[in-house]
């Protein structure tokens, strides 16, 4: 589980675009990184424009905000196309980061246990530290909340 003063584990993936994102080229900025389970569904797809609608006030504190989740790269440029996200999402396929960071757990859903990406968001100040770990979040309104905590 990560923990909040711990240094941000590192990552290389892929954006919708096939660009390479790693958290060492990012150092200097803060770094929202939120994981949601699929591509295309209602909760996420509300979370992704809420992102993409604050986007430029996160630019104003020097913020990047990427999503992650396991689909590919193909499916998120149809994902942002869709829905004209002005954000990266990044394609963890394997799961390795989206574990690495926490948000690979069990989940209950009705009485019946799966294990899964659990709607969760971290947030990385510009020295590569985790400032905040929201473990479990509603997708609506969430995205206000992170950038809430970055203007305090």
């Amino acid at each position: 589980m990560i923990l909040e003063g711990q240094e941000a584990p590192a990552f290389l993936l892929k954006n919708q675009d096939g660009g390479e994102v790693s958290l060492d080229k990012l150092k200097g900025k803060w770094v929202v990184l939120y994981f949601y389970p699929k591509d295309d569904t209602p909760g996420c797809t509300t979370e992704g424009l809420e992102f993409s609608a604050l986007r430029k006030e996160f630019e104003k504190h020097n913020a990047v905000v990427f999503g992650i989740s396991k689909d590919t790269v193909e499916s998120h440029k149809k994902f942002c196309e869709k829905h004209k996200f002005s954000i990266d999402l990044l394609s963890d396929e394997g799961g390795e980061m989206i574990e690495a960071y926490g948000a690979w757990r069990e989940k209950n859903s009705f009485g019946k246990k799966t294990m899964g990406i659990v709607r969760s968001t971290v947030l990385i100040d510009a020295s590569g530290t985790v400032i905040k770990h929201w473990k479990s979040v509603q997708a609506q309104g969430h995205a206000q909340q992170v950038l809430a905590t970055i203007e305090k």
